[in-house]
C-alpha cells in the first residue's frame, strides 16, 4: 500500500512540475520577435515576420551561410524569395528546431543546408538539452521575467518584425587568405560524428515528408573546408540520396579572388565574394524548374522596396 502511495504521490509531483513548466514556458516566450524583445538570433527568428507562405527557398547553417549567400540579389536576378536561418556556430540541434519553426509559417520548395555545420560538435546531453527546451521554452527565456509584465499572461505572440536583409550579414572588409591550394585531392575521408549524421538524416527526412528539395552545399573557405571534408559529405549525400555541390572547386562558376573576396583570412567571404556565389545560385535556382518568379506580383512589393533599401546601403559604402 505504501508503495502504491509513493508511487501516485511521485506521478502527481511530476504532472505538477510539468504543469509548471508548461505555464511558465508560455509566460517567459518572448511575445514578439522584434531585436531586443528577448528573442534569441533575431536575425535568424525575423522569416517569422514573414508573409505566410511566401518564401521559396530556406537556408539553414552557421555563419558561413550568413555571409555567402544575398537573398536580396536572388531576388533582383530571379524574381525568387530566400531566407537565411543561420546563426553563428550553429549546431544541427538548433538547425532542425529552426527548420520545423520556419514551416510552421512557410513552405520553402527548396532547404539549403551549408555543410560547416555538419561539423560542429554536439553532444547526446547538448540534443537533449535542445529537445527538452523545446518543449519548455522556459530553459531558453528564462531570464525574461525581468521584464516581465502581467499582460503577458494572456498576450498572445505576435511576430512581425522581418529582417531587411533577409538573413544576410553585410561586410565589405579584405583581409587575405594565403592558403590558396587548400583542396589538395585525396581518398582520405573527415568523419561525421554519428549523432550529427543522424542530424542530417533527420533533416533530409524532415524535408521530404514536407515536399521539399534537401541540398547540401559547401561554400568557399580556405578555413573550414577540405578535400577529407568533400570526401565525406559526398558519400553521406549519396547515402541521403540528396545533392551536394561543392563551391570550392567551382572557380570556373564561382571566380573567388582570396585576396580580395575574404573579410578574415578565408573563413568567411566578403560582399564581394558573397556576390559571386550568390550570381551563381540564382542561376542554379532557375535551373531546378521548382520556382516561379513574383516580381510582377503586387504581394511582393516589400521585397522591392528591401532591395531598394539595400541598394542605397551598398552605394554608400562604395
Amino acid at each position: 500500500m505504501k508503495y502504491i502511495k509513493r508511487i501516485c504521490t511521485s506521478c502527481l509531483f511530476i504532472a505538477g512540475l510539468i504543469g509548471l513548466l508548461v505555464i511558465t514556458s508560455h509566460i517567459f516566450l518572448p511575445k514578439s520577435n522584434i531585436p531586443h524583445s528577448n528573442a534569441d538570433d533575431a536575425s535568424a527568428h525575423g522569416i517569422l515576420g514573414e508573409k505566410r507562405n511566401t518564401i521559396d527557398v530556406l537556408i539553414l547553417g552557421d555563419s558561413e551561410s550568413y555571409t555567402a549567400f544575398i537573398p536580396l540579389q536572388i531576388w533582383k536576378e530571379t524574381g525568387y524569395t530566400s531566407y537565411i536561418c543561420g546563426t553563428s556556430g550553429q549546431t544541427l540541434d538548433y538547425t532542425n528546431e529552426l527548420l520545423i519553426q520556419a514551416f510552421d509559417n512557410q513552405t520553402p520548395k527548396i532547404v539549403i543546408l551549408e555543410t560547416n555545420a555538419i561539423y560542429r560538435k554536439q553532444s547526446k546531453k547538448h540534443v537533449l538539452a535542445t529537445k527538452l527546451i523545446e518543449k519548455f521554452y522556459v530553459f531558453r527565456y528564462h531570464d525574461c521575467w525581468k521584464n516581465f509584465k502581467w499582460t503577458d499572461l494572456t498576450k498572445p505572440a505576435e511576430f512581425t518584425w522581418t529582417d531587411a536583409n533577409k538573413g544576410f550579414r553585410y561586410n565589405t572588409d579584405i583581409k587575405p587568405s594565403k592558403k590558396i591550394n587548400y583542396m589538395k585531392k585525396t581518398k582520405k575521408t573527415a568523419p561525421i560524428t554519428e549523432i550529427n549524421r543522424e542530424s542530417v538524416q533527420q533533416l533530409k527526412q524532415f524535408c521530404d515528408e514536407k515536399g521539399a528539395k534537401f541540398v547540401l552545399i559547401s561554400t568557399p573557405s580556405t578555413v573550414n573546408w577540405n578535400y577529407a571534408r568533400h570526401n565525406e559529405v559526398s558519400k553521406l549525400a549519396s547515402e541521403l540520396n540528396c545533392e551536394y555541390i561543392d563551391m570550392n572547386f567551382m572557380q570556373k562558376e564561382i571566380p573567388i579572388n582570396w585576396s580580395k573576396d575574404t573579410r578574415d583570412k578565408g573563413d568567411h567571404l566578403n560582399y564581394s565574394g558573397a556576390t559571386k556565389v550568390t550570381t551563381f545560385m540564382a542561376k542554379y535556382l532557375t535551373d531546378t524548374g521548382l520556382l516561379k518568379s513574383h516580381k510582377d506580383n503586387a504581394e511582393y512589393k516589400s521585397w522591392n522596396d528591401a532591395l531598394a533599401q539595400f541598394t542605397n546601403i551598398v552605394s554608400a559604402k562604395k
